[in-house]
């Protein structure tokens, strides 16, 4: 049931091609039979040789500009541009709608065109590594906005630069699994900010710089972020979410300073009392004041509450638990 004697092991077909070169997967070879069928019928509409094309893709073979004329791969050879024009002229060729036109390049004066601002600020955004540093602007801007409103920059900024970016990203070959894990990390160290706990933000920041890695496509070539904007925008984030974030947390927390809040539980000179009303000295300024007890001129009370303008005021614990003494 084995190979003949004396017979390698890989017999060639009846190409003469041997077998144990032939893909082993399938999808390679569908896919190289693809590009061969294709390239063949390319060739073949241009009247140029089909077998070479072929070769070409089987084989990533290669000629040199003089080689390929002669094996009927290219159509001329022209050293410059001028030269170029020059064996164009009079040449026929086939145009759109099936229709000939025969060319007359031979005076034709050549114009370059520059690009336009347009052209030149969206091959500035689509820079892989302008697009990432835009998208990172944006969510964090609209973080910080969302965390202390009515800023307004940050947020205006954060959008704009986050529908820059995502209009980058449109145009280029993204790993939405990359990008996943890099919303999951802005996540975990923006919940890192809120509820420190070390391990939280090591994964926020390793999910961070993984998805970075991850956010192009390996395939495309010149598609990959550089490391150094992978490390510093890791390093500046990731100090915005765990420093900046951190203390608005922090100043939320604080007790107030100002308005009604600031008064609870400021102690109070009673300075007139009739009834259940009467006037006070508290935070250098003489109040209206309301209570429940009656309180005597000179006594210290304590602010329990402020209703519009008037304090709403008891006596401190230390005088209750005395009088309850008594």
């Amino acid at each position: 049931g084995g190979p003949l004697p004396g017979l390698p092991s890989g017999t060639p077909g009846k190409d003469g091609k041997d077998k144990k070169d032939e893909p082993k997967d399938a999808m390679t070879a569908k896919a190289t039979n693809d590009a061969v069928a294709f390239i063949r019928s390319l060739a073949e509409l241009r009247n140029r040789n089909a077998d070479w094309a072929e070769k070409a893709v089987r084989e990533a073979a290669t000629l040199t500009a003089n080689g390929a004329l002669k094996a009927h791969a290219i159509d001329l050879v022209a050293r410059d541009q001028a030269e170029l024009l020059r064996q164009l002229d009079g040449r026929v060729v086939e145009v759109a709608g099936a229709r000939t036109q025969r060319l007359a390049t031979k005076d034709a004066v050549v114009e370059a065109i520059e690009p336009g601002w347009i052209s030149r600020f969206l091959a500035v955004i689509t820079d892989p590594n302008v697009a990432f540093i835009l998208l990172m602007v944006g969510i964090y801007g609209l973080i910080f906005e969302f965390m202390s409103p009515g800023v307004v920059a940050p947020g205006v900024v954060g959008a704009i630069c986050l529908l820059i970016g995502l209009y980058a990203l449109n145009l280029l070959p993204i790993n939405y699994a990359g990008l996943a894990l890099m919303l999951v990390g802005l996540v975990l160290l923006t919940v890192e900010a809120f509820n420190p706990t070390v391990v939280i933000g090591i994964g926020g920041i390793i999910a961070f710089v993984l998805g970075a890695m991850m956010l192009f496509r390996g395939e495309a070539p010149g598609y990959h972020l550089s490391w150094w904007v992978i490390g510093i925008t890791a390093a500046v984030f990731s100090s915005f979410a765990l420093i900046v974030l951190g203390s608005l947390r922090r100043v939320r927390k604080a007790p107030a300073l100002v308005g009604a809040q600031a008064m609870r539980g400021l102690p109070a000179e009673v300075l007139d009392w009739n009834g259940n009303e009467g006037h006070v000295f508290a935070h250098g300024e003489r109040w209206q004041a309301r209570g429940a007890e009656t309180f005597k001129p000179g006594e210290t009370v304590e602010v329990a509450n402020v209703v519009d303008l008037t304090l709403l005021i008891r006596r401190t614990a230390a005088r209750t638990s005395e009088r309850g003494a008594s």
